[in-house]
């Protein structure tokens, strides 16, 4: 049995229910910027337009096919342009805006601050590895209420490198101070998080929030955030 010391999780739909989060500032952009009026159907049908164009985007960005910047405000203008709304400067304006509200949201998933509480009361060390933009993560972070449980936060941006790829989970296992053997990659991700994570010679825990079928085999497989007292 492997004496893992340091643990590394993913943020966003690990610990920080990002769905949730982000639908709640999409309906506050919604009434805002006064969509309903311009495009003249409900939230509820404009919300699964932004989440698929957002999840190509995501990909894409995850790939190395375009800058943070593009999906930042691509995300909107695409989602837009599925209503026939042409308007480059409403798009950047609602990223904005939704990047300033964004972080402010507290949904965390169940069991969250107890297994945290659970771990550190057990002397492990913790710490994140996110493909988040530095400023957003940290803002989530403190609003939340969970920035005091990591020792090191490693962002895509301040490591210049992203998930799946090695150089980010070298590059956070350097700076904490870890080895293979002491290290172990904890999130949703099967492929950003658990297959990187393997490739990188790191054991995974698989968070299956949803009840997927991975084609990969991780370490260990949770379906949700209490299950991490078996393995530690």
């Amino acid at each position: 049995m492997p004496q893992y010391k340091h643990l590394f999780f993913d943020l966003d739909h690990t610990l920080w229910d990002f769905d949730a989060n982000a639908k709640a500032t999409l309906a506050e952009l919604y009434l805002m910027f006064e969509l309903n009026s311009r495009i003249k159907i409900a939230f509820e049908d404009f919300y699964p337009k932004y989440l698929f164009h957002n999840e190509i985007l995501w990909d894409q960005y995850h790939k190395g096919l375009i800058s943070s910047e593009d999906l930042k405000w691509k995300r909107m203008w695409r989602t837009m342009l599925d209503f026939k709304i042409a308007d480059e400067p409403l798009a950047r304006a609602m990223s904005g805006q939704f990047l300033d509200i964004l972080p402010t949201k507290k949904r965390l998933f169940p069991h969250t601050i107890e297994i945290l509480n659970y771990l550190k009361a057990k002397d492990y060390t913790l710490h994140l590895i996110t493909n988040g933009f530095e400023k957003t993560q940290w803002s989530k972070l403190n609003n939340s209420g969970l920035s005091g449980y990591f020792t090191h936060v490693i962002t895509s941006e301040g490591s210049n490198s992203l998930k799946p790829k090695k150089e980010i989970f070298d590059f956070a296992m350097a700076k904490a101070k870890s080895t293979l053997c002491e290290s172990i990659m904890i999130g949703d991700n099967l492929d950003a998080d658990i297959l990187g994570a393997m490739n990188a010679g790191m054991d995974t825990v698989f968070v299956n929030h949803i009840n997927a079928v991975p084609e990969i085999c991780p370490t260990y497989t949770v379906t949700h955030l209490k299950e991490l007292e078996a393995i530690f």
